[in-house]
């Protein structure tokens, strides 16, 4: 490393993004808590104070009941996926590749487990609106090869001014690492000098002190620590890992000794060498940054495909905007929870009534608090003092009355398959005997056409994500390999054809 360069402008851009995706994880992490149960967590004020909704019902001496019913939708969804077979045959004008591809994608997959984390990644997919896996090549579980892995979304960052939900217009990207610092010296020095360098960077004893001295320099309220800059845990080394769309002018060179083109950097010619047609060059850059901008290493994307390792999906994504599907259903989710609370409260209140105390009936010593208090019991005991009158406390009940509960109960439900799709139908409920096979076979078909727009979504982050795999087996597949699949004269044949394969958008 040899004294790191620094670049803050680069590190204040990766933080402007990270900082604008703030209402996403907020949103984000609200419906993986209704999804898996927590679903009165929501903060709310009440005579000035702050207190999740759970602690004020409590407070008014109910329970907050629920019936989880997103995450039966949400695994209703993953079921019809996991029943339909992915295909892992990519079109190709070329036939000769459809077979030899479609074995060495299948067997990488099964290597991976990517089956498994394609799984997840759609349950991410539908909490959230987005799905992310990165794409390398390296050592593995039990082989070196194709590793896939899902990203956790509360550490990503994307370019938020990004509009086509193709991702071709993203021009910068990344996630923060948080490592101990043995991983770190691993991944990152080369040699002793680079451990202590690395060391005195992410000293603990003034850490945090550093960070503030910085965020003053940038003009920026130093009693506000970003996120962005702090390790989940002390003890951890947060490294910034970013990716981005750079540009350079030049010229492609006609090598007339060798025979080649190649790209020759604008700065790299004198006014004579300066002929031809200039164009511009748009490549991939990765930089490895410290909180305190230091560029731990940096270089022009190492893969054939020239772009980024990720692949990025986000539903809807008009005019840039994620909309998942739990979203579309917390409102449901909320009113049939308060139904049911308030169901519970009254039938409570009709089943305990009301007790009825005489003031001359209150021993001495003892307040009505106090009997109120042993009368909620179910074994208390309450001491009486009688009097000449022979009145005693008494209770008053009566039948609860029908509001219409259950019909705003079962009008909730409705809505609940109405909003998200998943019907009776796709569920498997039996429908009724005046209802024939066919017409029933008829509304399953038409219930899952509900789902098809997300799956088909889903279905093009996969095939994304097996292009850039066959583009790492291309480049980085040894010709061992490849001769598992076809005869070692084609293999030549073959890498060229997979190049032109992965490189193109289609």
């Amino acid at each position: 490393m040899n004294g790191l360069n620094k670049n803050y402008a680069l590190l204040a851009e990766s933080m402007q993004c990270w900082e604008k995706m703030a209402d996403f994880r907020a949103k984000r992490e609200r419906c993986k808590r209704y999804c898996y149960g927590d679903q009165w967590g929501d903060t709310i004020a009440v005579d000035g104070k702050k207190m999740r909704e759970e602690h004020y019902i409590r407070l008014q001496g109910n329970e907050p009941l629920k019936n989880n019913l997103i995450r039966r939708l949400v695994k209703q969804v993953l079921g019809l996926y996991r029943s339909e077979r992915l295909s892992t045959v990519l079109q190709t004008a070329d036939k000769r590749l459809i077979q030899p591809v479609s074995e060495m994608l299948e067997d990488e997959r099964e290597a991976n487990y990517t089956g498994e984390l394609d799984a997840r990644a759609l349950e991410e997919f539908l909490i959230s609106g987005m799905a992310v896996q990165r794409k390398t090549f390296g050592p593995r579980e039990s082989a070196y090869g194709i590793r896939t892995d899902n990203v956790h979304l509360g550490r990503f960052f994307i370019d938020t001014l990004s509009g086509d939900c193709r991702g071709w217009d993203v021009e910068l990207l990344g996630e923060v690492h948080d490592l101990r610092m043995d991983a770190l010296f691993a991944a990152f020095a080369q040699s002793p000098a680079d451990i202590r360098e690395l060391s005195e960077i992410y000293r603990v004893g003034d850490y945090q002190e550093r960070l503030f001295q910085m965020l003053d320099q940038w003009g920026q309220a130093s009693h506000v620590m970003p996120d962005f800059l702090l390790p989940s845990s002390p003890g951890l080394c947060r490294v910034i890992e970013v990716w981005r769309k750079e540009r350079r002018q030049g010229i492609l060179h006609h090598d007339r000794d060798n025979g080649v083109l190649h790209w020759v950097d604008v700065s790299c010619l004198s006014g004579a060498e300066m002929h031809g047609c200039l164009s511009v060059d748009t490549h991939w850059h990765y930089y490895y940054l410290t909180p305190f901008g230091d560029i731990i290493t940096h270089g022009v994307s190492p893969y054939a495909h020239g772009t980024h390792p990720y692949v990025v999906k986000a539903y809807p994504f008009i005019d840039g905007e994620i909309h998942s599907f739990v979203d579309d259903v917390i409102d449901q989710q909320r009113y049939t929870n308060r139904l049911i609370t308030l169901y519970d409260w009254v039938m409570r209140s009709s089943a305990k009534g009301v007790l009825l105390v005489p003031e001359e009936c209150i021993p001495d010593g003892s307040s009505i608090e106090d009997i109120a208090e042993e009368w909620a019991q179910f074994n208390g005991v309450i001491p009486v003092r009688t009097r000449n009158t022979g009145v005693l406390p008494h209770q008053v009940s009566a039948n609860a009355v029908n509001i219409g509960i259950n019909e705003l109960l079962q009008t909730q439900l409705n809505f609940m398959e109405d909003i998200s799709g998943v019907t009776g139908a796709l569920q498997g409920k039996m429908a009724s005997a005046s209802v024939s096979g066919k017409l029933f076979e008829q509304q399953t078909h038409n219930a899952t056409l509900s789902q098809l727009d997300l799956l088909d979504t889903f279905r093009h982050f996969i095939h994304d994500g097996m292009k850039k795999e066959l583009s790492l087996l291309q480049q980085f597949g040894s010709d061992t390999m490849l001769k598992n699949y076809l005869p070692e004269d084609e293999v030549p044949i073959f890498r060229h054809a997979l190049f032109r394969l992965t490189t193109s958008k289609s």
